[in-house]
């Protein structure tokens, strides 16, 4: 029986050493689909350099766009246009 195939979440947050594997990790999340998202951070922890990158899958972006759209329409329909310049 074949295994259910798992829910990609809309937003990972990627950590760990600054490494080939870590650079390996994210370049699999590209090619499963998902693209970075802000600037990757970076700190020492006295020993190593840890790097931190958030990807998101494209349609989490859109979803979210989407729901801002229809939340500015809601409050220019509820306000009616006041306090517009």
């Amino acid at each position: 029986m074949p295994e259910p195939t798992e829910e990609k979440l809309s937003y990972r947050l990627i950590t760990g050493p600054d490494t080939k594997d870590f650079c390996e990790r994210i370049s699999t999340a590209l090619a499963e689909g998902y693209v970075l998202h802000g600037s990757p951070a970076a700190t020492f922890n006295g020993t190593d350099v840890i790097v931190a990158q958030a990807i998101v899958l494209p349609a989490a972006i859109a979803s979210a766009d989407a729901a801002v759209a229809n939340a500015v329409d809601q409050l220019d329909e509820e306000f009616d246009g006041e306090g517009h310049a």
